[in-house]
Formats: structure tokens, sequence, C-alpha cells
């Protein structure tokens, strides 16, 4: 009986848990379908005719295809640049045991955005790099790179030194050993990291706010497009937001199994 009653409490807090995440987007998604009058109706309407005016004027009247290409660009190469650094120095924390390293890069991933944004737009300004895709770029890097080392850090410590120090004995060098032996198994690792820098540099706005403007303006800086003083189209909103989120949405269904196991298998040794 008290094993019925403890499966009963579990899946209420499953469904419970599972609400609270899925309510905000399905009123989203189903808030883009609707008209504004509808979207404002109190009580909500559950019952409407679905319509596709607000992603028309999304990708019709707003320049939404430049938007995502300016993230595109963004996310790909600030994750590109974050696993350059970050494989080599996650691998030397989990070697050598370079925790003070360890502990720079995870104050960079603590301190709030905001603390970085004055030098940051001093920094891009003297160079004459405001609204470029390198000052973007290497301002997402700061977001995207602490998630790599950490995860992969832990990740790398969980493949055995052995296997290291066979190739040793067969006269293997260090770098050969990282490129040749431990990046191939670390396959699922570096999906993990990967997908979930994509994720962060993808959903930035703080640094796009500041450091962007007509020419690399990226996609959460495009929803404000639908805000003005006297008025908020909610439609746009909506329909803005849930394009924005899909791309993200996409990947970490495509990658769940790797993203699941990498941030367990990271959890576990941490």
């Amino acid at each position: 009986m008290k094993k019925v009653g403890l499966k009963v409490l579990f899946y209420c807090a499953v469904v419970m848990l599972a609400t609270i995440v899925l309510l905000p987007f399905l009123w989203m998604l189903i808030s883009s379908l609707k008209t504004q009058v509808d979207i404002v109706a109190w009580p909500p309407k559950f019952v409407f005719s679905p319509t596709f005016q607000n992603y028309y004027r999304v990708f019709g009247e707003q320049d939404f295809i430049r938007y995502f290409i300016n993230s595109t660009i963004v996310a790909v190469f600030s994750v590109g640049v974050s696993l350059l650094l970050g494989l080599p120095a996650a691998y030397s924390i989990a070697r050598f045991s370079q925790r003070r390293l360890a502990l720079v890069i995870l104050l960079a991933r603590l301190m709030p955005g905001i603390s970085f944004l004055m030098p940051w737009y001093i920094i891009f300004s003297r160079l004459g790099l405001m609204d470029t895709y390198v000052a973007l770029v290497l301002s997402h890097v700061l977001i995207a790179l602490p998630i790599v080392v950490w995860i992969m850090s832990s990740y790398f410590e969980t493949i055995p030194v052995e296997l290291e120090e066979s190739a040793m004995v067969d006269g293997a060098s260090r770098h050969y050993i990282f490129l040749r032996i431990i990046l191939p198994l670390s396959g699922p690792g570096i999906i993990t990291a990967t997908t979930l820098a994509f994720i962060f540099s993808w959903n930035n706005f703080l640094f796009s706010q500041v450091l962007s403007m007509e020419k690399t303006r990226t996609l959460p800086i495009a929803v404000f497009n639908f805000l003005s003083y006297a008025d908020i189209d909610w439609g746009g909103v909506m329909a803005a937001s849930v394009t924005i989120m899909a791309p993200a949405l996409v990947l970490t269904m495509i990658f769940q199994r790797y993203v699941v196991s990498g941030l367990t298998m990271g959890a576990v040794k941490g």
C-alpha cells in the first residue's frame, strides 16, 4: 500500500512539473495562432479559428530571415571558437588537476553578464568593432566557453587514464593522444557541450542588445519590433518567440539522448 502511495505521489509530481514546464510554451504556441482580440480575451478562449496572420507578419513585414542568419553566424562561430579553446583547456583541467584554472573559468560564468557590458562596449568602440560579427562572437564566447570547459572536463575524467598510458608506452605524444584517442572517444560529451553552448548563445539577449545595431541584430532583439510605447502586438510577439525557439527545440530533440547522457555522466563524476 505504501508502495502504491509513493508511486501515485511520484506521478503527481511528474505531471505537476511537466505542466509547469510545458504550459508557458503551449500557451505561447496557441496564442501565436490567435488574433489579437482572442489573445487578450477574458476568460481565455480555448475554442477559436486558427490563423497564420501573425507568422505572415513576422516573415513578411519584418526582416526575420536576416536576423535568423545573424543569429546562426554568431552562434556557430562562438561555439566553434569555444570548442577550439575549451577542449584543450578541459583536458588539461581533467588530467593535470588544474582547479585554479577551472575556478577562473567558472567565475566568468557565474558573474552577471551585465558586468562585462561596459568593458566590452568601450573596447569594441575604440577598435571600431561595434555592430560587427567579431564583437558578438567574442562576447558570446564568454557564455559558451565555460559551458564547454565544465562539461568536457567532467567527461574527460570518465575516460580511463590507462588508455593514454598504453599509448605513451608505444611512443605516442600527448598531442597525438588527445587528437587521435581522447577526442574520438568524447563524441557524446562534445555533442552535449555543443548543443548547450549553441542554445545559450542563440538565446542571448543582453550582449546583442548593446553590441549589435542595424547590420548584426539577432533574433532575440527582433521581438522588440512588436513592442511600442502605446501598444504591444501580442500575436507578433508570440509568433516571433515560437520561431526563435524552434531551432533550439529541434536541436535538443535530435541530440536529446546525448545531452541527457552527457549531463548525467558529468554530474556523477562531479
